[in-house]
């Protein structure tokens, strides 16, 4: 197959949504697909809603020599328009989306969600089919578009499919391998040690920790901040103002963006992940229960999905700082808990589909786009 992928900036770009991307074209590429990336600048909302006015980009992807056309829906505010012209092309490629999570699930200031759902739900009506992250992601865009509940829990209106992101993508450790370093956990007295990965965005809720653990005794707990500082540099410093005015700077450490093999050790060294934002799935939750560790995550979005809560982690609110503060204490003060946590962690990631497996699902849906 010849397949075009439309992205935003560049297919290296830190986060959850661009590793499935990446994953995908390799996995494509491997099996013999020509892959070619389309790229549109980072830019402002309205920016990105005047692309549609564009004929220089709608020529681009008019001219594409594909078979099929992937977009990551996060472009979706490029294309709404742009689609309704390719869509009057005789013949013309299938347009597939990759929902990662819609943008109008997010929270945003009141008087521009109405703005961003229309944009959203105009685009999702224009594409052919869709591969999405989670049957959560599934369900919120056949909710947007405007279809019954019933619909929603059959599935059946929406053309594509749910493939799973993996957590595979590290250097994982064997099953022994992490089994002693959960025993290990468990026999380790000291401060509970609490990971977060993540940009630094508002979305990802590091300030809702901080304030939680903010109530704890000092001596109970330490959290290692992994994370890109550059994608929102206010919200970056102001966590770091957060943390100087709750004088926390002994207790928290903010080591920026690492590399694969410098998360792969904070993973080992953790014993608790948390990452309180929403999710349309959220890889960072399989990454850590690779290595066996329990996780603390929003209730909504598709946590759900990985969390069998008080099973493997635990289902918050963001904002609920005495709940966040009450579960962490709880670990701290109960190792063997936290270690029986951790075994089921690391039971869910191996049940959980692989890179591979998930990529082959979605080559085999796209080959019947184009038949």
């Amino acid at each position: 197959m010849r397949i075009g992928l439309l992205i935003y900036g560049s297919l290296d770009t830190l986060s959850g949504g661009y590793l499935y991307d990446r994953k995908l074209v390799e996995h494509l590429r491997q099996a013999g697909d020509a892959v070619e990336i389309v790229s549109l600048p980072w830019r402002s909302y309205p920016a990105h809603l005047a692309d549609n006015l564009s004929w220089r980009l709608y020529r681009r992807l008019r001219d594409l020599s594909v078979d099929i056309l992937l977009q990551d829906e996060l472009n979706h505010p490029s294309l709404t328009l742009v689609n309704r012209r390719l869509r009057r092309l005789q013949p013309r490629y299938p347009l597939i989306s990759i929902v990662h999570h819609l943008r109008s699930s997010e929270q945003h200031p009141r008087r521009l969600l109405p703005l961003y759902r229309a944009v959203e739900r105009s685009y999702l009506r224009t594409v052919d089919g869709f591969i999405f992250n989670s049957r959560t992601t599934r369900q919120a865009v056949a909710g947007l578009r405007g279809e019954s509940e019933e619909e929603r829990e059959s599935l059946a209106p929406l053309g594509g499919v749910v493939a799973y992101p993996a957590g595979d993508h590290l250097a994982v450790p064997d099953e022994g391998a992490v089994e002693a370093m959960i025993s290990a956990r468990g026999n380790d007295a000291g401060p509970l040690r609490i990971l977060f990965v993540g940009n630094l965005i508002a979305r990802k809720g590091l300030h809702h920790l901080i304030a939680a653990l903010s109530r704890l005794p000092r001596a109970d707990w330490l959290l290692d901040v992994v994370g890109d500082e550059a994608v929102d540099s206010a919200y970056a410093a102001a966590v770091r103002r957060q943390v100087g005015a709750a004088g926390l700077e002994g207790n928290i450490r903010m080591h920026g963006r690492v590399s694969d093999g410098e998360l792969a050790q904070q993973y080992r060294a953790a014993h608790l992940l948390a990452v309180l934002s929403y999710e349309g799935f959220g890889i960072v939750y399989l990454e850590a229960m690779a290595f066996g560790l329990p996780v603390l995550a929003s209730v909504h979005g598709g946590a759900s999905e990985i969390i069998d809560c008080g099973v493997n982690g635990f289902l918050v609110e963001p904002a609920d700082a005495d709940g966040i503060a009450a579960h962490v204490s709880a670990l701290a003060g109960d190792r063997a808990r936290m270690t029986d946590l951790g075994r089921n962690a690391w039971r869910r990631f191996a049940s959980h589909p692989r890179w591979a497996d998930s990529a082959a699902a979605i080559r085999a849906y796209l080959a019947t786009c184009v038949q």
